[in-house]
């Protein structure tokens, strides 16, 4: 988190436009991360760098409604993305269709192959594919809880959530998510490994 974001959404809304770029440098990385997380379980990762254009864009021409005494400026930006995402999908798949539980289905098991780089390769699929099928806001605190790694506090302010919500919803999603791979990990467990 840039550690001058105030000072930087300050100079941007008095008119030194050229600061937004500051803002652009610090969050590029983990927004495209962010975004790439919604689009995966679409197949959609051709459009991560417009969805992620498009995020700045919104976020530069509403920079004077940001409120920066009442809200952090990562908070407000996450919400951005994740809005410009969510209405992508629903213009791509139609507000009807159960976007977790058809698109998953629909998808092809991925081949496994003897070698090493090919199985895990292979798990992280599987793993991908297990936090998609999580509810949004359990698969959002995992996102920013596992990738991001940030703490419960920094999620609960991105999210608009209680950090106890944070915590309930992690416990919930990391249920789900043992349920979801346990079959996938005893069938990798190799015969008399301990288990």
């Amino acid at each position: 988190m840039c550690d001058q974001d105030r000072m930087i959404v300050r100079a941007v809304k008095e008119g030194h436009i050229d600061q937004f770029a500051k803002l652009i440098a610090c969050y590029e990385g983990r927004l495209r991360h962010f975004i790439k997380q919604y689009l995966t379980a679409y197949h959609m990762h051709d459009m991560v760098d417009d969805l992620l254009q498009e995020t700045f864009l919104k976020a530069y021409h509403h920079i004077h409604d940001f409120r920066d005494d009442e809200a952090q400026f990562s908070t407000w930006l996450y919400t951005i993305a994740k809005n410009t995402v969510l209405s992508e999908l629903r213009r791509s798949y139609h507000q009807d269709l159960a976007y977790d539980d058809q698109l998953l289905a629909r998808r092809p098991a991925p081949e496994k192959q003897p070698e090493q780089s090919a199985v895990l390769k292979e798990t992280a699929q599987y793993v991908q594919d297990a936090i998609q099928t999580l509810p949004e806001r359990q698969r959002a605190c995992v996102v920013l809880r596992e990738y991001e790694e940030l703490d419960y506090k920094d999620i609960a302010s991105r999210l608009g959530l209680s950090v106890s919500s944070v915590k309930s919803l992690l416990f919930r999603a990391r249920q789900s998510l043992r349920q979801k791979l346990e079959p996938y990990v005893l069938e990798k467990t190799p015969e008399g490994a301990d288990t």
